[in-house]
This record gives C-alpha cells, sequence and structure tokens, in this order.
C-alpha cells in the first residue's frame, strides 16, 4: 500500500490510544479537524485528543493554505533489488564503463539543446521587441507635432494585449503547467512529487513560445526563469531516448527509464538552464543543489556541472555568430550584468550594505504578501481558462498604458548620447536631446537592468526613478501568477536596480563630500538588485554566485553575500519565499529539509495509515485484481502468514497483516497481469526466463490501467508467485520510531512508501509522503501540538 488517488479512499489512521479516524472525515468538507496535544503532564495518560472548530483554524498567513491536495503523486527513488534486477546487473556488469559514458553523453545533450532552446527565445524576444518598439517610436515622432498622442498610447496597448493573446491561449488551453516561471514545479519534482505533465515535450513548446510572447508583450517579466523549466523538459526527454507526444521510441537510453535515473537527469537540467540564462555555471550547480535536488553525490556534482559548462559554451558559440562575429566567446549567457569596471567599496560602506539587505527584505516580504494575496483571489474567483486570457490581455495593456502616461507627465529630457541612439526617444524633448523615461521604458526590462547597472550619474532624475521604482513594483506583483509563462528574476533586479541607484543619488545628496568616492550609482544599483531579489526568493548561496559570475566581478563578492543574508533573514521574519509560497498555493504535499522541530515525540504508530492492503507471497489472479480496481495504492506489502478472509475485522486496533517479506509496486502487478505470468501456464519457465527488466520499463512512466488488463474467469483462479518480483530489501521502520526519524529516512532515500512493522516484524501499517506531509507541528506554552491539515479533492 502506499499513496491514493482519492482522499475519500484513504485508510483511517491509527493512534496509541487505540481510536480510528476513517479517512472520508478528514477532508475540505469536514467540520472539525483533530489537534493532539502533548504535554508534560500527560505521561500517564499519553496522548489527549481535543476536538477544534474550523474557525480556530481560519488564522492562516501567508505560510500557507492549509489544505493539501489528494491528487499528487510521489516519485519511487528506491531500488527494487528483486531477482531481475540481480539478473540484469551480473548480466551487464561489465558493461559498467559504457552505461558511465552514456551518463555523460546524455549529459552534454542536455547542455548543448538547453542553449539551442535558449538561444531560440532570445533572438525571437529581440526581433518582436524591437519591431514593436520601433512601431510605437514612429508613431510617437509623427504624433508629437501633430497632437494625436492617444494613436500611439492605443497602439501601444493593443500591441501588449495582441502579442500575449496568444501565449495566453496557448498556456489555458493547451498546457496550464507552463505558466510562470516553473520553479516551483521543477522544486517540487526534483522533491519526489510527480506534478503531472511538467516535463512534457508539449509544455516545453507552450514554455518557449509563452515566455517569448510574455517578454514582447511588454509584461514586467524575465525569460531567464523559464529556462530553468524548458532546460529540466529537455534533460527528462532526452533521458528517456522517445517522445510520448508524437509516439517515437528511439530504444536508446533505456536503462535510465526510472524515476531515479530522470531525477538526477532533471537536476542537471535546471542546472544548465540557469547556466545558459546567466552564464553561471557554477550557480547553476549550486541552484539545483540549493532549490531542488533532494539527493546528491560527488559524481552527480561533477556530471551536473559538465551539463552547465556545455550550456554556457554553446550559447557562447552560436550568440557569437548571431552577432557576425564568429568564435568571440563574450556571450556566455542570455543575459549578464555587463562590466564593472574600476568600481570597488570601502569597508565603511558595509553598514550601508546591511541597511539596504534590510530593506531588500522588508520590501521582498511585502511583494511576496501581495502576490499571494493576488494569486488567492485569482485562484477563487478567475477559476475559467476565458478568464485567464482576459487577465493576461488586461495586465499587458495596463503595462503599456502606465509607461505610456509616466513617459507623458514626466518629461525628463537629457542630452543625446551615443550610446543611446539606438533606443532614444525624443517625445516632447527639442532637438539633441531625449526622453530619459522612454529611453529605460522602451526596452525589455533585462535591457533596462543593463541601462541602471550601467548608465553615468546624472543620467535620470530621481522622480523619474521613484515613478519607476513604484509602477515596476505593483505590475511584477501582478504578473507574477498570471496564466503566462514569466520569470521573476529579472523582474527583481530591475525593482532593486531602481531603488538601489535611487539610494546612491540620495545619499551622494545628503552627503555629497563624504560619498563623492563612493556613490557610484552603478554600484548600488548592483547591491540594490541582490537585495531585492534575495529579498523575493530568499535563496543565498547559489545566488550570490549567480551574481557573481554574472558580473563578471568577484570584488563584490562579499556585500552581495551579506545583502543576500540579510534580506532572506528579514523576509523569513514575515513570510516565507515566492516560490515555497506557490508550492503551497498549488496545494502541494512536499517535504522540507528538516523535521519539524521537537516532532520526536511522535511515533510511526501514530502518522501511518491503517489498515493495511497486503499480498500473499503466491496469490490469486482474482484478488490481484480486485485490490487493484479497489484501491488506488501504489505499493503493497508482500507478507506470509496472512489471510485476506480476515480482512473484516482489519480495523481491529493492532490488527497485523502477516510476516513482512517485501514490497511490490502496482505497475509490476500491472506487468504481470498483462503478460499472463500464472503459475499454472504451461510456458512458465520459459516466460520466467525470458522477462526482464526492460518488459517492465518499456510502460514507464505511464503504465496502463488495471482497467485495460483483460482476465478470463478462468485466469481468475490461477496464482502468481510475487517473491521473483517483489523487493525483498524493501525499508521498514519499527512502529515506535519517531517522526523525526522517519522524516529524515523519507527525505535522505526519496522513498514513496515505508512499511511499519512490530516486534515480531508484521505489517501494522504503511507511512506514505501525505502520511508526514499532512501534518504541521507547532510549539506554544511548552506544549507541542500537532495540525493535520485536510486533503482537498484536486
Amino acid at each position: 500500500m502506499a499513496e491514493n488517488d482519492t482522499v475519500n479512499e484513504r485508510t483511517s489512521l491509527l493512534n496509541p490510544r487505540g481510536s480510528k479516524r476513517p479517512a472520508s472525515e478528514v477532508n475540505v468538507h469536514e467540520e472539525d479537524i483533530e489537534e493532539i496535544i502533548h504535554s508534560p503532564d500527560d505521561e500517564e495518560e499519553g496522548l489527549r485528543y481535543r476536538r477544534y472548530s474550523r474557525q480556530d483554524s481560519k488564522t492562516s498567513d501567508v505560510q500557507g493554505t492549509k489544505l493539501l491536495s489528494g491528487l499528487y503523486e510521489s516519485s519511487d527513488y528506491d531500488i527494487c533489488e528483486n531477482s531481475l534486477f540481480l539478473k540484469e546487473e551480473k548480466k551487464y556488469g561489465t558493461k559498467v564503463v559504457k552505461k558511465e559514458l552514456a551518463r555523460w553523453l546524455v549529459m552534454g545533450l542536455i547542455g548543448v539543446i538547453t542553449a539551442l532552446v535558449a538561444c531560440l527565445i532570445d533572438v525571437m524576444v529581440q526581433l518582436t521587441s524591437k519591431m514593436k518598439y520601433d512601431v510605437i517610436a514612429q508613431y510617437v515622432d509623427e504624433c508629437v507635432m501633430g497632437y494625436c498622442m492617444a494613436e500611439p498610447f492605443l497602439l501601444w496597448v493593443a500591441l501588449n494585449a495582441g502579442i500575449v493573446l496568444f501565449g495566453g491561449i496557448l498556456v489555458a488551453y493547451v498546457e496550464p503547467v507552463s505558466a510562470g516561471s516553473g520553479i516551483p514545479q521543477i522544486k517540487c519534482y526534483l522533491n519526489g512529487v510527480l506534478i503531472p505533465h511538467v516535463v512534457r515535450l508539449k509544455t516545453l513548446v507552450c514554455k518557449v513560445v509563452g515566455v517569448i510572447c510574455a517578454v514582447a508583450g511588454g509584461l514586467i517579466v524575465g525569460k531567464e526563469g523559464p529556462m530553468i523549466h524548458s532546460g529540466a523538459v529537455v534533460a527528462a526527454g532526452i533521458s528517456q531516448g522517445r517522445t510520448d507526444a508524437f509516439h517515437l521510441d528511439f530504444r536508446i537510453f533505456e536503462y535510465f527509464r526510472s524515476d531515479h535515473e530522470k531525477r538526477d537527469f532533471v537536476s542537471a537540467g535546471a542546472a544548465a538552464g540557469v547556466s545558459a540564462a546567466f552564464g553561471a555555471p557554477v550557480g547553476g550547480v549550486l541552484f539545483s543543489l540549493e532549490e531542488g535536488a533532494s539527493f546528491w553525490n560527488q559524481a552527480l556534482t561533477w556530471r551536473i556541472f559538465f551539463a552547465s559548462m556545455i550550456s554556457s559554451f554553446t550559447l557562447n558559440i552560436v550568440q557569437s555568430y548571431i552577432s557576425g562575429h564568429p568564435w568571440e566567446l563574450s556571450s556566455p549567457g542570455l543575459f549578464n550584468f555587463g562590466k564593472f569596471e574600476n568600481i570597488s567599496y570601502s569597508g565603511l560602506e558595509i553598514p550601508i550594505f546591511i541597511l539596504m539587505g534590510i530593506i531588500g527584505g522588508l520590501l521582498g516580504a511585502l511583494f511576496n504578501h501581495i502576490n499571494y494575496s493576488l494569486s488567492m483571489y485569482r485562484k477563487k474567483y478567475i477559476d475559467r481558462k476565458w478568464m485567464r486570457v482576459v487577465e493576461v490581455m488586461l495586465v499587458a495593456g495596463v503595462s503599456g498604458a502606465i509607461a505610456f502616461v509616466i513617459i507623458f507627465f514626466n518629461n525628463d529630457c537629457e542630452p543625446t548620447r551615443s550610446d543611446f541612439e539606438s533606443s532614444a526617444v525624443q517625445f516632447f524633448c527639442v532637438d539633441g536631446q531625449y526622453s530619459a523615461t522612454a529611453a529605460v521604458l522602451f526596452q525589455t526590462p533585462e535591457e533596462s537592468v543593463k541601462h541602471l547597472f550601467h548608465d553615468q550619474a546624472g543620467t535620470y532624475k530621481p522622480i523619474t526613478l521613484a515613478l519607476f521604482c513604484i509602477a515596476t513594483f505593483f505590475l511584477a506583483c501582478w504578473t507574477y501568477g498570471l496564466s503566462i509563462p514569466s520569470g521573476l528574476f529579472i523582474p527583481g533586479l530591475l525593482i532593486g536596480a531602481i531603488w538601489g541607484r535611487l539610494f546612491g543619488m540620495c545619499l551622494q545628496l545628503l552627503f555629497q563630500q563624504l560619498m563623492s568616492s563612493w556613490a557610484d550609482p552603478g554600484k548600488y544599483s548592483l547591491i540594490g538588485a541582490s537585495a531585492q531579489l534575495g529579498g523575493i526568493v530568499r535563496m543565498t548561496i547559489s545566488l550570490t554566485v549567480i551574481i557573481m559570475e554574472a558580473s563578471g566581478n568577484i570584488t563584490f563578492g562579499l556585500p552581495i553575500m551579506i545583502v543576500l543574508m540579510i534580506a532572506k533573514w528579514v523576509g523569513d521574519i514575515f513570510n516565507e519565499g515566492i516560490y515555497d509560497m506557490h508550492v503551497h498555493l498549488q496545494e502541494v504535499p512536499i517535504l522540507g529539509w528538516e523535521p519539524p522541530d521537537m516532532s520526536s515525540n511522535i511515533s510511526a504508530a501514530e502518522v501511518m495509515s491503517h489498515p493495511v492492503s497486503a499480498f500473499r507471497t503466491v496469490e490469486s489472479v482474482g484478488r490481484l485484481v480486485d485490490v487493484l480496481k479497489k484501491e488506488t495504492h501504489n505499493g503493497f506489502p508482500v507478507v506470509e502468514d496472512y489471510d485476506p478472509s480476515d480482512d473484516n475485522d482489519s480495523e481491529e486496533i493492532g490488527r497485523s497483516f502477516g510476516t513482512f517479506c517485501g514490497t511490490i509496486l502496482r505497475s509490476q502487478l500491472i506487468v504481470l497481469l498483462k503478460m499472463k505470468v500464472f503459475n499454472e501456464n504451461d510456458d512458465r519457465i520459459k516466460l520466467l526466463q525470458k522477462l526482464q527488466l526492460k518488459d517492465f520499463r518499456d510502460s514507464y512512466p505511464r503504465f496502463p490501467p488495471i482497467q485495460q488488463i483483460h482476465i478470463s474467469s478462468n485466469e481468475r483462479d490461477c496464482t502468481v508467485d510475487l517473491r521473483p518480483f517483489m523487493n525483498p530489501a524493501a525499508y521498514t521502520v519499527s512502529d515506535c520510531a519517531s517522526f523525526s526519524r522517519v522524516f529524515r529516512l523519507f527525505r535522505a532515500l526519496g522513498l514513496r512508501h515505508l512499511i511499519v512493522v512490530n516486534k515480531e516484524h508484521k505489517v501494522i501499517g504503511v507511512v506514505t509522503r501525505k502520511d508526514l506531509s499532512r501534518y504541521r507541528i507547532s510549539q506554544h506554552a511548552g506544549k507541542i501540538s500537532v495540525s493535520e491539515m485536510p486533503f482537498s479533492h484536486g
């Protein structure tokens, strides 16, 4: 027995006092939720139970939705060491080098194809954005003298809405999981939760086309975040050697068709996406480690770094040809901060940087709170596909309208400079001048970030930066979470770059003599960008390295690390990082890095599922089919000394289900039934000799449902010997094991289910991911309270 898909079929929860709760009570419609309270005064009594009204549980803050979805399945990273596995290991033991070389080949292909996808996105964004802004600029120049400024205003709004319309339709109607940056989904996948369609080819197509439309359509988004998701999809596809979208199987890399192998390649794809986006191969490796991977070792680190380096190198080569300078390798990523030359900082500025980190943490917490509130509203009320498309168009149109209004009413004219000729728009400025406001708005957000980093002092007036910062902040809050691919890295950097530059200008005005040698606007713009992004996403190690690699300046490593740490600490006081928030919004049963504090007082018997659906070592076909049709679990204990006829008394307290022998997966049973591996078959010996692990991999990861397996009435009386196919070395835990020990086993080993046995090694329950993730443990007034989160129906 393991996880099931629906709440109503959930088994009951056994507690030490012997009371049972049917799972149908634990759902979103229940009126009450039970809370277990541990207290030092309860040693004789054991555990006390009390009920509290759902109104008491409505103190939910931005930490979560107080719901978990019962529809998510888990990956099974545990290797099934049955006789077929041992036979294959013995047969192919001499081909270890070949398999290892295949791993390196796949890693190289992941880097190359991820880089090519990144180049495609970059070229298309540049072409479409340039065409759009050229048309608008032409209308502006014509209408300034003709007093028809309403025409470019409406044109800007219409072009934005029209471009994002196509991307919004793709996401809403074709593949909704391609919305957003994809980082929360990949984080869940690497944590061990299977998000439907998250690594499909169709998702990649919608992601690529959608992010082009989003950036070119004037939304405050970046194309770098979705590259992480795109790299993960590329990795998942290449490593399996086939595509279900086109029903093609190239019959290569078949030995990588398992959850634990696929996980490693997806980790590499995410790292390659970071490397392609920012030209930061080391940052990509650290990002994959810090944000996602549930399993790590030295060999995997080296392979992932190889994929990241190949990705950056391939993109560099292609970009050199696109720019017309073949093999001039100066563009390691889609977006880099440019060269920060002749910029230094004084040790006396570190307190200023700490202050900027505090500001970044506060603004990041505010950003996350507003975005969470908008996302909750969106989830509750914008629940139809056409409404989601309309919202995307509305935000794009409003973004264009606000930008035009800021330019129109804030006539910030500056002398024309050679480096602004390409993006200079005159608007109402006299000849020889250009509108600095229009220059920073008539381009994509990432180009605006570069200008804010490197434009000389005096380029922008404070009022221009203030208006730009406020508008960008709230538009970015509104944009992230729309039904369109959207990265959050660039908006976070842009907001911080604006207020960081404004912060430096204010310092220079307040302390003109002291700050004359310190207040370089580009320096404070970089620190502000780091603080703001850190306050939103709450990443530390990987983000420090990514920013250092993207800026090409290791000198600012210490200030960047300081502001990111301070921003994270300050932000964590108020709420979680944006990615964790969106994981909870999707009601995913994700497991954190560490078990809840003081959870050692809770035993496995308190959280396990009971009763258990178990199979005998030699089981009848009829019972196998009946249980598989009745239950939606994905794994079952295989036992001895067990009589299924006693299942009527299975809810008896302390009831055991036979001596544990191993576990067998639902997918394995379906393959055995499909291939008619029955003891009564005349050709059973020949079939067993012919049977290989390849027969089980062929249907991975989408095995046919039991309803599609035809079993005749005569075949129902046959039997199947499960011993050659079960995992005899499956992990078990004693019923008195602590919650924290069970949690660490799940987290470190990537388990899908853990069998709970008593002193006689007899099965009494099963712990699954949902059994662990449904509990939220808090401490108050010396007592530990365990609140159980209800499961929604999807």
